[in-house]
């Protein structure tokens, strides 16, 4: 169980990483663009379209970071009440239902992308596929299901030991 959540605990500092990555090259781009048209009465083509793509790169490579970190919203004013073992139970089945949501989400972003592959859709101004990117926002939902199955599992061994 420990080695798995390390596998999953690195693999999500490293979508980390790459998002931070994208941000930078957003930043860059939108300077870039910026100086550009300052300096040479000219833009970059398509930065608007670079950067929705940098953009979605950036959320979806962070979240699965973001949820080993616990640095999401969470309310838990009324299940801090509750006994210690409920309020387990009430984590593995909150775990559960996210699971299952960001699971369904990843499968329909891989076929969505996997259809966008299929159809050969270029961006208007950049012509640049849209499946890359999709498939990317893929990968970050997959992530984030590693994480929440790891914290699930966490908590169901917790429930188990409280008894």
């Amino acid at each position: 169980m420990k080695s798995i959540k390390i596998v999953v605990t690195e693999a999500a500092r490293l979508m980390d990483k790459l998002a931070g990555w994208a941000l930078m090259l957003s930043v860059f781009l939108v300077v870039a663009n910026i100086l550009a048209r300052q300096i040479f009465r000219a833009s970059i083509l398509g930065t608007y379209e670079y950067i929705g793509y940098l953009t979605a790169a950036v959320i979806a490579l962070s979240l699965a970071y973001c949820a080993v970190q616990n640095g999401h919203i969470a309310v838990g004013f009324l299940v801090e009440k509750f006994p210690y073992r409920l309020q387990t139970v009430v984590e593995v089945v909150t775990g559960l239902i996210a699971l299952v949501f960001f699971g369904t989400a990843t499968y329909h972003m891989a076929s969505y992308a996997h259809s966008t592959f299929l159809s050969g859709e270029l961006s208007p101004t950049t012509m640049l596929p849209f499946y890359p990117f999709i498939y990317l926002t893929a990968l970050g939902l997959l992530g984030l299901c590693a994480v929440i199955l790891v914290k699930i599992l966490e908590a169901v061994k917790k429930v188990v030991k409280g008894a």
